[in-house]
């Protein structure tokens, strides 16, 4: 990725449960969609990308994931441990955040899969990251043609790239945040140690107009159900080599 944008942070703490009746008893990153397990899509993506530095947070069945991490070179791998207890999205990147900085980071959910457009989002989302402007920069889907994403939409983007929620329950906006974003360390200025979700930065940085999105080019996927598993592995086969 362009400039310093070279470490990620991979969430793989969170239980799965919604995954359970399809997971073989594993965590839910370690589920295969079509050749290899979830987490291998997001790493073998990264690694293209350029990232040469992921931080994996871990808490169910860690030792299962660490195991399987430890045959992996690219990128290198650190493990966050939150064994002890859940931290949620915002906790987890803040307890990690010692190992993500100086600079710029990427976050990416372990259940986010996309088939590529035109070029590569990850490079698309770095070529958009401002640091003078931004404290963070999400990668969004058109909800509306998105795979296993069922909602109203998550943001509305304005013609500044500037984005907001739902301003109603009933509201439709038409974007769905793709468990994919940039963040600053900035961000996480003056949060409290513990679980916390990325949603209370993000509102801040909203209200402080430095919240901005980027629009993904492809078909995106949720992979959070096996439902959602089973529709993903036929639109992968479908399109053929990923990405």
């Amino acid at each position: 990725m362009a400039g310093t944008l070279n470490t990620a942070m991979v969430l793989c703490a969170g239980l799965g449960t919604r995954m359970a009746s399809a997971d073989n008893e594993l965590p839910k990153p370690l589920v295969r969609l079509r050749d290899k397990p979830l987490i291998d899509h997001v790493l073998d993506r990264l690694a293209a990308a350029g990232i040469v530095r992921a931080v994996v947070n871990v808490h169910h069945k860690a030792d299962l994931i660490e195991r399987h991490l430890r045959e992996r070179s690219v990128p290198a791998i650190e493990i966050s441990d939150e064994r002890a207890g859940l931290l949620d999205t915002g906790g987890g990147v803040r307890k990690a955040l010692p190992r993500l900085l100086p600079g710029a980071f990427l976050i990416h959910n372990a259940d986010s899969v996309w088939i590529e457009g035109i070029g590569s989002n990850l490079a698309r989302l770095a070529a958009a990251w401002d640091e003078r402007a931004m404290d963070c920069l999400l990668m969004l889907a058109v909800a509306s043609v998105s795979h296993g994403y069922h909602g109203r939409g998550d943001f509305a983007l304005a013609s500044d790239g500037r984005i907001r929620r739902r301003r109603a329950e009933q509201e439709i906006v038409p974007f769905a945040f793709t468990g994919v974003s940039l963040a600053h360390p900035r961000l996480f200025d003056d949060t409290p140690e513990g679980a916390f979700s990325l949603n209370r930065v993000w509102s801040r940085a909203i209200a402080a107009g430095r919240a901005f999105g980027v629009r993904m080019e492809g078909v995106w996927m949720h992979v959070g159900t096996p439902t959602a598993l089973a529709h993903a592995d036929a639109c992968l086969s479908a399109a053929g080599p990923e990405g």
